[in-house]
């Protein structure tokens, strides 16, 4: 890796930690800079992963005013998160990378359906009010899926997960998006230290993807706390909308 493509891959670390702690999907950012400056495909991946989760952990710093009082909610739900990404990462490795090609972006467009039209499916449909304090089966089932997905690519798996929150459970969207960022560092996490153990890892590349992602967390957490429940669901949204052209048009 020449001085030009560190600085590059740093930057990119910086952009995926703003983004990631926003809404997710920084990946899509990462990912494509390390195959561009040479990875393979399943070593970058790897790599990026590895890379990410200082920036995902300091940004849930960033959110930690958002995160009181939530303890319980995300022991709950994070151990669906941890089964998750321990599976994920564990078809990352057994699966060819074009199994979840076909569903991935119907995933993602359906996260973003869901995330915009989540005040009107509450009030009409299903009163958070109603919802269980820490979430229902229904939605420990779907964090599951949500981190299986996040642990094999991850590619705006917050997304997916502010959409499943929002439905699921009677919070703000910015406590929401707090809780988001510690399931999303679970299946990262988890992930991890599967491919440490039996993975090749590029350690220059997933160091400097670390660096800027943690500058990236702290960043993303003093943008994402100011933005008002609409301009942030208009985010998701377009955030959302980026990774499926990514995925389906560019990839």
């Amino acid at each position: 890796m020449t001085l030009l493509e560190g600085l590059a891959v740093f930057v990119a670390g910086i952009a995926a930690g703003t983004i990631n702690t926003v809404v997710g999907s920084g990946t899509l950012i990462t990912f494509p800079t390390l195959l561009a400056v040479g990875y393979p495909p399943v070593l970058a991946n790897v790599s990026n992963t590895v890379g990410l989760v200082p920036g995902t952990l300091s940004g849930a710093i960033g959110y930690r005013e958002e995160l009181r009082g939530q303890r319980e909610r995300l022991l709950r739900l994070g151990a669906a998160s941890l089964l998750g990404g321990l599976a994920g990462a564990t078809l990352l490795l057994q699966l060819p990378a074009s199994a979840f090609n076909a569903v991935v972006p119907v995933l993602i467009a359906v996260g973003c359906v869901l995330v915009v039209a989540q005040p009107w499916i509450s009030t009409h449909l299903q009163p958070r009010a109603q919802a269980p304090t820490h979430g229902s089966a229904t939605v420990w089932l779907l964090v599951l899926a949500t981190g299986v997905y996040g642990g094999y690519f991850g590619a705006a798996q917050g997304v997916l997960l502010i959409a499943v929150l929002g439905l699921g459970l009677n919070e703000t969207l910015q406590r929401i998006n707090a809780a988001k960022n510690v399931l999303a560092l679970i299946v990262n996490g988890v992930a991890a230290l599967v491919f440490l153990t039996v993975a090749q890892v590029s350690w220059s590349a997933a160091g400097l993807i670390a660096a800027g992602s943690v500058i990236g967390g702290q960043l993303g957490a003093r943008v994402g706390r100011r933005l008002p429940a609409a301009a942030l669901r208009g985010f998701v949204a377009l955030v959302g909308i980026a990774a499926i052209i990514d995925l389906v048009f560019l990839d």
